[in-house]
């Protein structure tokens, strides 16, 4: 008998041994909140299986990660949500029954969940992604505003307060070890929750004719509207300098003040693609620069290669029939690897934008890109030295709009220690932006046909 019970706890305790080593580790989980939405991710050592639950009165989302270890990093999760979060109130994590961890986000409102898990990718594990979106598009909400008569014509989104390295975070108070939730009772509760897509997909045609009215200025003058896209974002760093810089970061420095130089001309606006540290999938820019009708794409980054004395501006267009060199083609197919790093999920079908991104022909449009491209490429050659002395071309996938000329401007070599100098240099960066606008200006200048009102009866 003695026997039989010390066999009985010694293979109690081999599979406890078992099951405590098998438990996933949590290497680092993040958040990074945006007006467009807000997402967490958790890294893990290896693929986490969750079961997902959206619960009411009050709104939270409840996540059960199975054979997940709750240590630190997986608690600190709730000490990460900003106050000034636009969607989360907080988030509780804790130990729901053995082999199960409860994450409880708690919502400020309705919202369109979408959940995914990402394979490694760069210097990223294993990835869980959490994407809360609102149920109403804030993009829409804002040019639904815009047709009110006493709308102002500024277009920014409503900027998120993000942390940064000398400031601390807003902590949400500690909350007990132990989560005690109900499981839900109700079958409404119990259904599974569609996953839904993303707030970057345009509406039906319905609402698509609510946009079609332009803004513009004081003297009943269309503006012009040029897209600034901020490559990179968030989970996506970019490319990383000599010193340490990260591309997302000057991109959006850049991105910022190219956005005020063409807000005070006259007869321009210019908007943002991302207006903070968080991710854009690719498509996701492309579409929302045609949603605001605009007449212009510019896309911003920062260079890198292996060698640190690589150096010179660029100016990229897109490609229909391969890349013009083999440069261009390598970056293309780098700068087109920022939604595996930034995370996208697969599954997400967009009828719309496969209408979007379909070429019919799109000749015309790349024609007008290297006109542009030119005009801009000539003015930086002023203020920094030519990687390459002509606009070139390649299947850059942030480009492929096929009403919108669109260019990508690699400002300079982030790997390389001087130029990374320069690009953390705000007066540098004042005159790359002044090159720029001063390019544009000079294409519609050239091309008077293209900056004409497509104005629409009242």
């Amino acid at each position: 008998m003695t026997r039989v019970f010390i066999a009985s706890v010694f293979f109690a305790f081999s599979v406890f041994s078992h099951l405590a080593e098998a438990a996933i580790t949590i290497a680092a989980a993040r958040v990074w909140p945006a007006a467009d939405y807000t997402r967490i991710t958790i890294e893990a050592s290896s693929s986490i299986d969750y079961k997902m639950t959206m619960l009411k009165d009050p709104e939270r989302l409840v996540l059960d990660l199975n054979d997940v270890d709750l240590g630190p990093t997986l608690k600190s999760l709730s000490e990460k949500i900003l106050t000034s979060d636009p969607y989360i109130r907080q988030v509780r994590v804790a130990n729901f029954k053995p082999g199960v961890v409860r994450l409880v986000i708690d919502l400020k409102s309705d919202i369109k969940p979408q959940i995914f898990s990402l394979p490694p990718a760069g210097e990223y594990k294993n990835r869980l992604v959490i994407d809360i979106y609102p149920a109403l598009d804030p993009l829409m909400a804002m040019l639904e505003q815009h047709e009110k008569p006493d709308a102002a014509p500024a277009v920014n989104l409503p900027e998120v307060q993000t942390p940064t390295a000398n400031v601390s975070e807003p902590k949400v108070p500690p909350l007990p070890e132990v989560v005690l939730l109900p499981e839900p009772t109700t079958p409404s509760a119990q259904k599974p929750v569609v996953v839904l897509p993303n707030i970057t997909t345009l509406p039906d045609q319905s609402q698509e004719k609510s946009i079609d009215k332009p803004v513009k200025n004081k003297n009943n003058m269309r503006l012009l509207t040029i897209a600034i896209d901020a490559g990179h974002g968030g989970e996506d760093p970019g490319a990383r300098g000599a010193n340490g810089s990260h591309e997302k970061n000057i991109t959006l420095a850049i991105a910022k003040k190219l956005k005020a130089a063409i807000d005070a001309e006259p007869n321009m606006r210019g908007v943002l693609t991302r207006d903070g540290d968080y991710f854009i999938p690719l498509h996701g820019r492309v579409v929302k620069a045609r949603k605001l009708q605009s007449d212009l794409f510019v896309s911003i980054h920062a260079d890198a290669f292996t060698r640190p004395d690589a150096r010179g501006s660029s100016v990229f267009a897109l490609s229909e029939s391969g890349a013009t060199s083999a440069s261009a083609r390598y970056l293309a197919k780098k700068e087109n690897e920022s939604d595996l790093i930034g995370g996208v999920s697969l599954d997400n079908k967009d009828p719309y934008l496969a209408r979007t991104l379909l070429d019919l022909s799109q000749t015309a449009t790349i024609n007008d890109s290297l006109k542009l491209g030119k005009a801009v490429l000539g003015n930086i050659s002023e203020i920094n030295t030519l990687h390459k002395g002509s606009v070139e071309q390649a299947g850059f996938a942030v480009l492929k709009s096929p009403d919108i000329p669109s260019i990508l401007v690699e400002t300079a070599f982030i790997s390389n220690p001087e130029e990374e100098r320069k690009l953390n240099d705000e007066a540098y960066q004042h005159k790359l932006v002044g090159s720029i606008l001063s390019g544009i200006k000079k294409y519609f200048a050239t091309n008077p046909a293209l900056a004409k009102p497509k104005m629409v009866s009242n």
